[in-house]
């Protein structure tokens, strides 16, 4: 798959399992399980990305003795995530053009 096409839907499938609340990465992991395939090296950079374009804040917290980092989405996180959702019924429709639906 193309990089940068990956690279959206990852975005938006992070901010979709953080529009549920508040969370942490190896739950965003779990939570993505059997919808896409993320590891935590992939995650955290875009954790990172997406905190820097303000589309998520964060908090630190400890937990069983560690310190915890919990992401949640902001409003503008929202509105990137109305568009991303925009974005796949586009794609969706050029696919089913394209291929009758079928692969």
């Amino acid at each position: 798959m193309d990089i940068q096409l990956k690279k959206g839907i990852l975005d938006v499938c992070v901010l979709y399992a953080l529009s549920k609340g508040e969370s942490y990465g190896y739950k965003i992991i779990s939570d993505l399980e059997g919808v896409i395939e993320i590891s935590e090296s992939t995650l955290y950079p875009i954790l990172k990305r997406l905190e820097a374009a303000g589309f998520l804040k964060t908090r630190t917290a400890e937990y069983s003795g560690r310190l915890r980092r919990y992401y949640s989405i902001t409003n503008t996180g929202l509105k990137k995530l109305v568009s991303g959702r925009g974005d796949f019924q586009e794609i969706n429709v050029i696919y089913k053009k394209l291929f009758g639906g079928k692969l």
